[in-house]
């Protein structure tokens, strides 16, 4: 266990009073080509990021859902499993995410209970890096390993975006949560999201003494506040 996810474990025990079934992580990502073509049947090609979010995570058979984010000031959303439904306005602020996942496997015909979650990210929010996928798809990895639910990182990216797109109410495309959910280390994701077919391209830059740089212009963006939908629908 890393540093980094032996500090996450030891987080969630002082929250909950228990240790974490076990800790996940998935990596926000950029963009080589492809940049608002996903939802138009276009060929994307992302790679992750080393930054990551983690989810200390205990499964709990009574249907009681708990999440905490060390994020975002404010203490435990308490939720239960069977009264999760989509909020009327698509808020439900930053445990949306998380809560969204669990409803969307359930939707789908998984039997997902309840469950501790704490959730860290070092993906920048804002900053089109796909901070939120990354919360997706972290919950996704933990859920599907703690019920057995047998189901693909990319099956996994289906259920994450469905989770934004229903539950928080953003109409994304397939690549943010794909990306996460599918890249591998020294390569690119070719995704054609016509069919979802995916292809890694090797990009091994430290191989050959290159770096990628991902600069920070310190301009923000938020997907959920309506300016994406209006942007789809032109």
């Amino acid at each position: 266990m890393t540093d980094a996810a032996a500090a996450v474990a030891e987080r969630f025990t002082t929250l909950y009073g228990a240790r974490p079934d076990g800790v996940w992580a998935a990596p926000g990502r950029v963009n080589l080509i492809g940049e608002y073509t996903d939802f138009n049947d276009g060929f994307v090609l992302p790679l992750a990021l080393p930054h990551t979010a983690l989810a200390a995570v205990r499964r709990r058979d009574d249907g009681v859902l708990r999440l905490h984010s060390a994020d975002v000031d404010g203490g435990v959303v308490r939720l239960r499993a069977d009264d999760l439904a989509p909020p009327a306005d698509g808020g439900g602020g930053w445990a949306a995410y998380p809560a969204g996942v669990v409803w969307a496997l359930r939707e789908a015909g998984h039997a997902v209970g309840g469950a501790d979650v704490h959730l860290t990210s070092t993906v920048p929010t804002g900053a089109g890096l796909s901070s939120s996928a990354a919360l997706e798809v972290v919950t996704a990895l933990a859920l599907n390993d703690l019920y057995a639910l047998g189901l693909s990182g990319a099956r996994l990216a289906v259920v994450a975006q469905r989770a934004e797109n229903a539950f928080v109410g953003v109409p994304c495309g397939i690549m943010d949560q794909t990306a996460s959910a599918c890249c591998a280390q020294g390569h690119a994701l070719h995704l054609d999201t016509r069919d979802l077919t995916r292809r890694q391209v090797p990009f091994d830059l430290a191989a050959h003494g290159l770096e990628l740089l991902v600069v920070d212009t310190r301009v923000k963006h938020a997907l959920g506040d309506g300016a994406y939908a209006e942007r789809r629908e032109g």
